[in-house]
Formats: C-alpha cells, structure tokens, sequence
C-alpha cells in the first residue's frame, strides 16, 4: 500500500536505489554464503532421520504380523494334534475297513497340516530374524545420523548468531528500498538478478563494457547510460546498466602513452 503513496522517482533517482538495493542484497547473499551447505546438510539428515523413522515402523509392523502368524500355526497345531489323537481312539472303535480308511486318510491329513504349519513357523522365524537385524541396522543408521544433525546445527546456528543482526539490518534496508521503486521496475529486477548467475540485476559500466557480462557496449548507448534519463539495459545479458559515477565507483583512469613518432628512412636520392 504504501507504494502508492509515495512520490514519484525521476530515472537518475531509480537507478541510483535501484543499485542501493542491489548491493544491499549482494551483502546478504554473502551472509547466506558464509553457511555454505550447511542448511542444505540439515535439511537432508532431517529428511534421512524422518525416512529411517518410517522404515523402522514398517519393520516393527512387520515383526509383529510374523510374531502373529507364528502364534496362530502354533494354535493350528495344537488344533490338529487334539484331531490326531481323536481319530486315533476313534480307530479302535472301527466296525469296518471303509471307517478304518476314512480315518487312517483324516490322520494323514491333520499330520500333513502339522507339518505345513511348522514349515511355515520356520520360514515365519527366519523373517523374523531377518527383520531384527534390519531393524538394529536402521537404529544405530538413526543414532549415528541424530549425532550428524546436532553437530551440523551446531554449526550452523553458531553462523546464523554471528550474522543474525546484521542481516535482519539489511534486510529491513532492502524492503525500505523496495518500497522506494515502482513495481513493475521492481518485478524486472528481481527477475533479471534471479536469472543471473551471479545474482546481479544492476551493474555500472567497466571500460566501455557492460560489468556483467563484459560485453562492448555502443558508444551512443554509453552516452544514453551518463545522461541518467532512461532505463538502459544490455543487450547482450538483459541486465540494467548504470553510470559508474551515478553507482559512486571511482573507475581508474587508464593514461594512453604517448605515440613514438615513425622515423622516416631518407632515400638514396634524397641524401645526394
């Protein structure tokens, strides 16, 4: 809102708080440089610690689904073996041979289901190991990783106290200056410095040379970039461009050396 209520900028005045804002912001990319890939190092331990989490929960429910499986075999065999020892009393109480084979064929049949249920408790147990050491693997991966994540935050909130401060400052200055610049000047700023790789969207002119990508630039458009009258930006990397003396850089001078005179070779003709 209150960039509607301020004066209007002449073009020497935008550009002039168009490159305050441009080293104030370059001073706060150096503060967030000085944490390097610190914040990008905490972040990936929290997002490892926040998968390991998830992965020993899945191994824990998988754990107990087995342990579950187990219990209800060991039930199926109890089951089984009391059908077992029935229809073997029931053999000695058979009138014919077709009881006698029914029986003989349940007998084989409930044994057969025991053994299938011990094979499967088998297979259940070694799953079960299998899990538990997965599961000691993922704790001390988490220990070591929890260990990691304190110490680079350590790190990094031992940086961001010593920068705290002074970067709060600048950033309050940015947005006074932001406040300062149309938005429209604003928004093509912001775009060209987020596409620069070296996040400069203003740049004062270097020996007759655009500063940030060093390409020449035309002699009519260096005298447009002195009168401070418009807008100008490269046409090369799309950067705006502006008057060294308007930046306030003092450029060195550079002194041309004076020309040695050519020496003229008299003739032969001249000489007689």
């Amino acid at each position: 809102m209150a960039k509607k209520e301020i004066l209007e900028l002449t073009e020497e005045e935008k550009l002039k708080t168009l490159y305050e804002l441009q080293t104030t912001l370059s001073a706060i990319d150096e503060k967030r440089a000085l944490r390097g890939e610190l914040p990008l190092e905490v972040q990936d331990l929290e997002d490892e610690i926040v998968g390991l989490n998830t992965r020993m929960e899945k191994i824990e429910n998988e754990i107990n689904e087995f342990q579950y499986a187990v219990s209800q075999k060991k039930s199926e065999i109890e089951q089984a073996q009391a059908s077992v020892e029935r229809y073997q009393k029931q053999l000695d109480e058979v009138k014919n041979n077709r009881e006698y084979d029914t029986l003989t064929k349940e007998i084989e049949f409930q044994n057969l289901e025991i053994e299938l249920c011990k094979k499967k408790i088998k297979d259940a147990v070694i799953k079960i190991d299998e899990r538990h050491r997965d599961l000691k693997h993922a704790q001390e991966l988490l220990a070591d990783r929890n260990v990691a994540l304190k110490q680079k935050k350590g790190e990094l909130d031992e940086i961001m106290q010593e920068t705290r401060e002074e970067e709060e400052a600048l950033k309050a200055k940015a947005s006074e200056l932001e406040d300062k610049i149309d938005e429209r000047l604003l928004a093509s700023f912001k775009r060209i410095r987020k596409n620069a790789r070296n996040g400069l969207g203003i740049v004062y002119v270097q020996r007759d040379a655009c500063g940030g990508c060093f390409n020449k630039i035309p002699p009519q458009r260096q005298l447009d970039i002195k009168m401070h009258k418009k807008i100008i930006v490269c046409e090369y990397c799309g950067r705006i461009l502006i008057d060294p003396e308007l930046a306030g850089v003092q450029t060195a001078v550079v002194e041309e050396k004076p020309k040695r005179k050519r020496a003229i070779r008299k003739t032969k003709k001249e000489e007689e």
